[in-house]
């Protein structure tokens, strides 16, 4: 039987190439946008569907469900950078930041988990960041909501495993993708304490982000673990020094660790 997998934010970026790939491998892909009228060459359906509002979420599923039966895999993809200092930045963009990389996939996923009850099985796939595993200087509210985002998949895990249902998180290092421009940036204020190196580090992510790697290397990870019979929780996905700087936060002092990512980001 064929698997149906529906992807939140794949209209580009990481959710695009992993749609594209599942394609390729010969599942029924639905993809979400919030504005799937104005994609271009695209080679899967893409559903309207907006994380911060819970009505298209259901519409969006419903409309899955009507057409396929069942779902078989949701990849929460969808997703939206935020930098600056946490004194500069907006309260607001904070909370809008959680809204839609932590609040918006648990809606999703509370959308789903009836059907796939039902069904008595299921594949949830969260994708959250590296960065999720560590208080980035300027990042701090990203790292935050995606940290949050990989505890409650653990939190999730246990409370579904019973209905055959299967809960993850796929991290994701530095890819080659658009999702600096979608980012939200604290402007640097000129009268700001963090100026100079603010500024800095602004320059030095989009340079990450542009050495980053192909995201068809994530979609191929996905598709390991959508076919894996037996999952680990937690996956890992980027360059050597990327996954190893979560290694090395396990087993070194907290003010070492610290000293370390000042050092890289030149504090």
């Amino acid at each position: 039987m064929t698997k149906v997998v529906f992807i939140t934010g794949a209209s580009s970026g990481i959710g695009k190439a992993i749609a594209e790939y599942l394609v390729e491998k010969k599942y029924k892909v639905y993809g979400t946008s919030r504005n799937p009228d104005k994609v271009k060459d695209i080679s899967f359906p893409l559903l309207a569907l907006d994380v911060l509002n819970t009505e298209s979420i259901k519409i969006a599923i419903s409309t899955l469900i009507d057409r396929e039966g069942r779902i078989d895999v949701l990849i929460n993809n969808a997703g939206k950078g935020i930098t600056g200092p946490i004194e500069d930045t907006p309260t607001e963009e904070m909370k809008s930041n959680f809204d839609t990389n932590f609040f918006g996939p648990i809606e999703v996923i509370k959308a789903v988990l009836p059907y796939m009850r039902k069904q008595k099985s299921g594949k949830i796939i969260n994708v959250t960041s590296i960065a999720g595993y560590m208080g980035l200087p300027y990042r701090g509210i990203y790292s935050a909501s995606k940290g949050a985002l990989e505890l409650i998949t653990e939190a999730i895990s246990m409370e579904v495993k019973s209905f055959g249902v299967d809960v993850v998180s796929v991290a994701p290092g530095d890819f080659s993708t658009n999702i600096a421009a979608g980012r939200y940036h604290t402007p640097v204020y000129e009268n700001s304490a963090y100026k100079d190196s603010y500024a800095e580090n602004l320059a030095l992510m989009d340079e990450h982000v542009d050495h980053g790697e192909d995201p068809m290397v994530m979609a191929k990870a996905i598709h390991h673990i959508i076919t894996s019979k037996k999952t680990k929780i937690h996956y890992k996905v980027g360059g050597f020094m990327e996954k190893f700087s979560v290694v090395l936060k396990r087993i070194l002092p907290d003010r070492v660790y610290e000293k370390l990512l000042m050092n890289h980001y030149k504090l």
